[in-house]
């Protein structure tokens, strides 16, 4: 049963609709109801293109976190080959809520690093809803090292509403566990190249995503906090959170107007959820597109130009 966002409520009555009527002729060959269902599918799809193309960025927000967009699992599942998984920071334990390991794309070798939600109740409580803790940035400083050594360019996914802020993770040094993969991000000598595919969530998401390029899709979002914590901490109201939303200027489009994406990958009428396999296909020709572009690239001149970027960020100031 498909899932729709409470903005989306006249688009489901009218699916929903359409629906019947051929649930009805599954079990009646006298019934053509053909004609009746295909003019509500055009009037689902009128509403459809007008609902998305006015998405305030709340409800870019409440895309961004659909439950069945495609995660992190879907995106390595498609578009890497010999997919090997590293488990374990060498430390403490494994964090399921971080996905990374050795693969092939388009059949060159990378490591890929990416936070995964998961798709079901039991999935997300196992991956802790793509919140990390301070093994899974450790682990991903592992890898990032790993792929330094042997001259691999490294492929990042990011979609966390944040970092675990649990006490056994703070407990454990989760501040300074982000910093260090900031850290390692910054310095190391091989293409980095990140894709926002969901939420970027705070320090949690700038861990993954300090590389030479950053994309977004177009329903993502990238924000230094949560609207519903922002709103608590301005307003002490979670209710302000359009407002928020709307302060922050969290989506794919204000984004790369101040420099912090560099691309921004489109999504199919929507949403990604809509069209998984169009979405994913997206995303694959951007990381390709990304990679092309940084393959000429001295290690000197990926850490340069990695750091100039992230310096840079700003200089336009908040009238960009």
């Amino acid at each position: 049963m498909a899932h729709y966002l409470d903005f989306e409520k006249p688009l489901a009555e009218i699916e929903g609709k359409a629906e019947e009527l051929r649930a009805m002729a599954r079990g009646n060959d006298d019934m053509d109801i053909e004609e009746e269902a295909a003019a509500l599918d055009r009037k689902a799809d009128d509403l459809l293109k007008d609902l998305y193309a006015k998405l305030t960025p709340w409800r870019k927000c409440q895309v961004a976190r659909h439950p069945e967009r495609p995660h992190c699992k879907d995106y390595i599942d498609a578009l890497f080959t010999e997919f090997t998984p590293l488990a374990g920071d060498r430390n403490f334990a494994d964090d399921h809520a971080v996905m990374g390991g050795l693969a092939r794309f388009n059949d060159m070798p990378v490591m890929v690093i990416g936070q995964e939600k998961g798709d079901d109740t039991q999935s997300r409580i196992a991956r802790n809803f793509g919140m990390a803790r301070p093994e899974g940035y450790r682990k991903a400083v592992r890898l990032m090292e790993m792929a330094g050594k042997f001259g691999l360019p490294v492929v990042t996914l990011v979609d966390t509403p944040g970092a675990y802020p649990g006490r056994g993770a703070e407990e454990r040094g989760q501040s300074e566990a982000i910093a260090r993969s900031t850290e390692k991000c910054l310095e190391i000598g091989v293409p980095l190249v990140c894709v926002v595919i969901g939420e970027g969530g705070s320090g949690g998401a700038v861990a993954f995503a300090a590389g030479n390029r950053v994309a977004m899709l177009e329903h993502s979002v990238y924000s230094v906090i949560t609207p519903e914590g922002c709103a608590s901490i301005l307003w002490k109201d979670a209710e302000k959170m359009r407002d928020a939303a709307e302060a922050l200027r969290l989506t794919a489009a204000d984004l790369y107007q101040l420099g912090v994406a560099d691309r921004v990958i489109p999504e199919p009428l929507g949403g990604a959820h809509r069209d998984k396999d169009a979405s994913i296909k997206a995303v694959g020709n951007a990381i390709a597109g990304m990679l092309g572009e940084l393959k000429d690239l001295s290690s000197e001149e990926l850490i340069t130009a990695r750091r100039k970027k992230f310096l840079d960020i700003g200089s336009r100031g908040l009238a960009a």
